[in-house]
């Protein structure tokens, strides 16, 4: 019987990150895989309001703190509303962001203590950790390039603080090569998608499910 797997993606907006986990959906599935998808901030009732205050409210004036609770809170209510019923059912769960935008957004880019960052988000998810995640990485001012929409609030914070996300990606990645994966988003999106099938079919594979790339 296959083992259920966790898998997030992550890295700058405008990396296709969004694009690349809705393909990996529609691939697995498309082998039978059961998946569920989500997206963190929101997800939920109750994370789509947090996500909305987090990216697109201008009605307040957020500390770096209160945003981290937030993402947090919206995390939190994801585990237990989706992620982990889906893992119990024995499903593959892919998620579009997990904890290290946290640690990386408001922690090495923002400001807070990365550890205390993890810490908190161990709490917030009971422990819970994706078996994989893919970091696609891509010069922040290419990623500005291909955004296709206004930027949200978290966009809008300038370029020396996306050089910090960057930084913080890669670091975090180096840290946990047995987890993380840095994919390179520059090429066209069905050559980094065929790298991050990769990736996933191996977790897979020592999951015991049977897929192609």
């Amino acid at each position: 019987m296959p083992r259920p797997a966790f898998v997030s993606l992550d890295g700058l907006d405008g990396t296709g990150k969004s694009t690349q986990a809705r393909m990996l959906a529609e691939w697995l599935t498309a082998q039978k895989v059961p998946v569920t998808s989500c997206t963190d901030p929101g997800g939920t009732a109750l994370g789509a309001e947090l996500r909305r205050i987090l990216l697109f409210g201008r009605e307040h004036r957020i500390a770096t703190t209160t945003e981290a609770m937030l993402f947090m809170a919206s995390r939190a209510q994801l585990v237990e509303e989706v992620i982990r019923p889906a893992l119990e059912r024995g499903e593959v769960v892919i998620s579009d962001r997990f904890l290290l935008a946290n640690v990386v957004y408001q922690g090495h880019a923002g400001g807070l203590s990365a550890e205390d960052l993890w810490a908190v988000g161990r709490v917030a998810t009971g422990g819970l950790e994706p078996d994989l995640t893919l970091v696609f990485d891509l010069p922040p001012e290419v990623a500005v390039q291909r955004r296709t929409r206004d930027a949200d609030r978290m966009e809008a914070k300038g370029d020396e603080y996306f050089a910090r996300v960057r930084t913080g990606f890669n670091y975090e990645a180096g840290m946990r090569p047995d987890r993380y994966r840095i994919i390179n988003a520059i090429p066209d999106a069905d050559a980094v998608q065929r790298a991050a099938r990769r990736e996933v079919a191996r977790l897979l594979a020592d999951r015991g499910w049977n897929v192609s790339e």
